[in-house]
């Protein structure tokens, strides 16, 4: 009878015990990471939270010049909100800002699209010359492109009044454009067009190159027309793309603040005051500081639930599409 060997018991590894005093899976290596991006958390807290509480708080008070000095500024609640909604000029100013970015936001979306496709359709040294002119646009200082434009209509030495004379126009001979609220109105918003198309073409080009070409040539064989195929093709790729940029541009264009501020101020009358603007009137005319942040926590809530309900409905035409 052949005799039966028994098999060794296998080996068992019991786990190492952490060292008395540290926690096991914690170590100095896991803690590193953290260490390295301390600094980029404590700055963004420090730039961007503590401006925005500090505003929040100063909008509950009473905070004028006295208290500015002082800094025995009481808290008055809600009192600072209810004078501003109470204003019926915060209110004509709260719809010139909405109609301000809606007609921005239009523009920038459709002039940058057209620009992204061109440029796509373009010869390497063309696309070339066009990617450096966005770029170089792109990169010009606000505060020198509003002062070029300041320039370009002035009235008495602007070009644009010397040329359209030139053609024959004669009432624009001396033309004070910057003393017609419409005229201020439409110069404003082609200076922030000619600011904002830049990025959202470059943006746009860099995502149209993703498509695969061999789609666009499936859909010419099939008999598709460049506005067909950017609408059931190119369109709803990019969606995510086209959605990103808008959202940047409302952003862009509903606290703009520093071509206004440089170019007319506001004026004429308040033919061109958008939230932003108002909120800056508010606090330095009478030093109605408590009123100005008030005013500014409202256009960022108003942005906020502007970019919300945009984000819902886009969400929602995405779950509908799945």
């Amino acid at each position: 009878m052949p005799a039966v060997r028994e098999r060794p018991a296998p080996r068992v590894t019991l786990p190492r015990k952490a060292p008395p005093g540290r926690r096991p899976g914690r170590s100095p290596q896991g803690l590193w990471p953290y260490a390295l991006i301390a600094p980029a958390i404590g700055g963004m807290l420090y730039l961007l939270v503590y401006p925005l509480v500090r505003a929040v708080v100063i909008s509950l008070q009473d905070f004028r010049l006295r208290q500015l000095i002082r800094g025995d500024a009481e808290f008055v609640g809600l009192r600072n909100y209810r004078t501003l909604l109470s204003d019926q000029r915060f209110w004509e100013v709260t719809g010139r800002t909405f109609v301000f970015m809606a007609v921005n936001v239009v523009l920038i979306m459709v002039v940058s699209t057209l620009v992204a496709l061109m440029t796509e359709r373009l010869g390497r040294v063309g696309r070339t010359v066009v990617l450096c002119s966005l770029v170089l646009a792109w990169a010009m200082p606000v505060v020198a492109a509003t002062t070029v434009f300041q320039w370009l209509f002035h009235s008495e030495f602007g070009i644009v009044n010397q040329t359209l004379t030139g053609l024959g126009f004669g009432s624009f001979d001396r033309y004070p454009w910057f003393a017609n609220g419409t005229a201020s109105f439409t110069i404003l918003v082609l200076l922030i067009v000619w600011q904002s198309v830049p990025f959202a073409a470059v943006t746009l080009y860099s995502a149209l190159t993703t498509v695969p070409a061999e789609l666009y040539e499936s859909a010419r064989l099939d008999g598709a027309s460049g506005p067909r195929i950017f609408r059931s093709l190119t369109f709803p790729m990019l969606r995510p793309i086209f959605m990103l940029v808008l959202s940047l541009e409302v952003i862009w264009t509903f606290k703009a603040f520093v071509q206004i501020w440089v170019m007319t101020r506001g004026g004429p009358g308040d033919a061109t005051t958008i939230l932003p603007v108002y909120a800056v009137q508010t606090a330095l005319s009478g030093q109605r500081y408590d009123l100005g942040s008030a005013a500014s926590m409202i256009t960022v809530v108003l942005m906020s639930g502007v970019l919300v309900a945009y984000f819902r409905q886009m969400f929602r035409q995405e779950d509908d599409l799945r």
